[in-house]
């Protein structure tokens, strides 16, 4: 009923529809974390750091010289990866992770990919890994940020699935939230304008292709609901230093608790295969 009402909408108000939709994309809704992923924040030493408008929170586990950053997902947080934290810990890596503008428990505004995308850059700099784990948008925003900063190596990349091109995200919103293809239109031409970039351009299957990355694995659920594992098989065939590994019954989400994938996770970062 929902859907029929906001596709009326779409042919009777497209401005506001567009307007509404605007905000859903640039508004990340703030998902409770588990009692045991609280733990494991709690069990990091925290800082703050300020970037453009935000108080964005920073996490570290200390450990050996193997040091990984962990980068979220699109209404994500670090608690997420609470189960590969510990396995990481297990193998005394330094792991470092963060809370992205308007996620998690960092503070709240109106934000979007570049925001998303500039942070990581700042980070992979000021932590000076060369190893990275990304789960799912998290992975459009490091691919996008390694492709501007190509001076940026990294050894080892994991990601726990991987979206491709930003117009399939945009294309999804709409159909679930059933807004005419008028008013998809005319909300692709209101983000190019305030980014001035073309939205047919950000693909990950193209930041790909120019990356310094030594070695890369995607682990991609073949039933994934959220991300076809066919977006994932479209970056790797664009990709020549990675693999793709397809996995069973964890859906979009479980994957990051699942152990057998996690262990697959861990073997990689540690030039191993599991």
């Amino acid at each position: 009923m929902k859907k029929k009402l906001v596709h009326l909408a779409s042919i009777l108000f497209p401005q506001r529809v567009v307007a509404f939709a605007y905000q859903q994309l640039t508004s990340p809704q703030i998902r409770k974390l588990r009692s045991h992923e609280l733990a494991v924040l709690e069990q990091s030493d925290r800082e703050t750091l300020r970037f453009q408008d935000f108080d964005i929170q920073l996490y570290t586990w200390p450990g050996g010289s193997n040091s990984v950053l962990l980068i979220h997902g699109w209404e994500g947080q670090a608690g997420n990866f609470a189960d590969l934290i510990q396995a990481l810990r297990e193998q005394e890596y330094t792991i470092y992770a963060f809370d992205a503008p308007s996620h998690g428990f960092s503070s709240r505004g109106k934000t979007s990919l570049f925001e998303f995308t500039e942070l990581v850059s700042v980070l992979i700099k000021k932590y000076q890994v060369t190893k990275l784990v990304s789960h799912s948008f998290g992975g459009v925003a490091t691919t996008y940020a390694l492709y501007q900063n190509p001076d940026l190596v990294i050894n080892s990349y994991v990601l726990f699935t991987v979206p491709d091109r930003f117009l399939e995200r945009i294309n999804d919103v709409a159909q679930q939230v059933g807004i005419t293809e008028n008013v998809k239109n005319r909300l692709i031409t209101k983000l190019e304008a305030e980014t001035g970039l073309s939205v047919a351009d950000l693909n990950v299957s193209d930041f790909v292709r120019f990356l310094q990355v030594k070695k890369a694995l995607i682990l991609h659920d073949k039933e994934d609901t959220v991300i076809p594992i066919e977006r994932s098989e479209n970056v790797k065939k664009q990709w020549n230093n990675a693999t793709l590994i397809p996995v069973e019954n964890t859906g979009h989400f479980r994957i990051l608790r699942t152990p057998e994938v996690i262990a697959k996770a861990v073997a990689f970062l540690n030039d191993k295969q599991e």
